[in-house]
């Protein structure tokens, strides 16, 4: 099993769906209520709290990377 895997192992989304709503969080600055529309847009239903705790607890291990 790779790092990145064992990441996101308690997570019930898949790993693609967190990268990308927290890279919509810090790269255009929306609100998680306005990724929670934009999510559903896609048919994915996740709530605003899951968002805001993904960016808390993945956003500054992403900045580090970048």
């Amino acid at each position: 099993m790779d790092k990145s895997a064992s990441t996101y192992k308690r997570h019930p989304f898949p790993s693609e769906i967190i990268q990308h709503t927290v890279w919509l969080y810090h790269r255009f600055n929306l609100s998680v209520r306005d990724i929670e529309d934009l999510m559903a847009q896609r048919g994915i239903v996740i709530s605003y709290e899951s968002t805001r705790l993904w960016c808390i607890k993945f956003g500054p291990k992403y900045a580090r990377r970048l």
